[in-house]
């Protein structure tokens, strides 16, 4: 094999993964699956081959000229969509978070290791270049020890949507913690270096989207036959404990009264950081040190880059540096989160 042939699943975030996989000298966009065939026809004009149009991801799974799946559907259908890729061989890329509850998410873990494939997370994030430059400044050990850390995503209007197909960002399963928190989250334990959670204490609600408010592109109120479905968090925050001690508050925000925000902060024994302008902080001959880090301007991004290392993992054979094992840490982390503000106590994870 020398290409990866790939089916694109879902034309939501589907097409930004769809874009970078068929720009990979070694990938190939040859199908595409969505209940929609306008939607397909549309990305379809942006590729440069011509594509199979699916409608059914089961018969989908079946096509002897798909290697790999890149699972972009809505929270609820990921673990149902890559399951039957993965019991059919398929390679899987599944967009965050992982599912819409811990139990789907090891039963999809479990399959995939089962089977032997590649299985990654599309994390867009994580795979950023400011977020990789503080993951090799960690493992340099650059910071030191890294105790504690703190990570903020904020909207002041940003609940997806007020239409039929953004129901399901709204309805149980979706909410602000999945999906915003979960890229936060899942970058700031990574730079950590994955440690694991032992404890969690979290609050969560929705204070805005109940009442038809907070509503990304919605001149006017939406109807209340829309906002009345909504039994999702539009707000969520916590505390998680990890082993030796290090701590991470987080917070995440779909709408508010408050200014727009996206933040990681660390703090190590040697060094500290902050993503946004990314700055990195150190006391040098007893004097404090502030360098604020400009990245080289690139032309790829970083779809490019996962999509890059997929393809890698595949054809070369290297170690996934996302696996769905890790969607699966971080889902647990959320669910937990989740919990704990609905039991009104502690959740803990060891």
């Amino acid at each position: 094999m020398d290409k990866v042939r790939v089916c694109v699943v879902g034309m939501g975030i589907g097409r930004s993964n769809g874009r970078a996989l068929a720009a990979n000298p070694r990938g190939r966009v040859t199908a595409l699956c969505d209940l929609f065939q306008d939607r397909m026809e549309s990305f379809a004009q942006e590729l440069p081959e011509p594509v199979k149009y699916y409608t059914d991801y089961k018969l989908m799974c079946q096509d002897p000229d798909i290697d790999a799946v890149m699972v972009a559907t809505p929270n609820q259908l990921h673990v149902p969509v890559a399951l039957e890729a993965v019991k059919a061989g398929k390679h899987v890329l599944v967009t965050k978070p992982l599912a819409d509850s811990e139990a789907a998410a090891q039963a999809l873990v479990e399959a995939a290791e089962e089977a032997g494939v590649v299985n990654m997370m599309s994390l867009s994030m994580r795979f950023s270049d400011e977020v990789q430059y503080l993951g090799a400044l960690q493992r340099q050990g650059y910071f030191g020890e890294l105790y504690y850390a703190q990570s903020r995503t904020v909207r002041r209007i940003g609940i997806p949507g007020a239409n039929k197909g953004a129901l399901h960002f709204i309805q149980k399963g979706g909410g602000a913690f999945r999906d915003m928190g979960v890229h936060y989250l899942d970058s700031v334990w990574w730079l950590l270096g994955r440690p694991r959670p032992i404890s969690v204490l979290g609050v969560a609600g929705a204070k805005f989207g109940p009442r038809g408010q907070g509503f990304w592109n919605v001149q006017h109120q939406p109807p209340p036959e829309y906002y009345s479905q909504y039994a999702a968090d539009d707000y969520g925050g916590g505390f998680i404990l990890f082993e030796n001690g290090i701590g991470l508050h987080i917070e995440s925000f779909w709408a508010s009264h408050h200014e727009d925000m996206g933040q990681i902060e660390l703090f190590g024994t040697e060094a500290g950081a902050k993503l946004q302008p990314l700055t990195l902080y150190k006391t040098v001959e007893e004097a404090p040190q502030d360098v604020v880090v400009e990245m080289p301007s690139k032309k790829t991004t970083s779809w490019d880059t996962l999509a890059g290392h997929f393809i890698d993992c595949i054809l070369d054979g290297i170690q996934c540096e996302a696996p769905l094992r890790d969607g699966l840490a971080v889902q647990r982390m959320m669910e937990a989160l989740l919990l704990s503000s609905e039991l009104g106590k502690e959740v803990r994870m060891d």
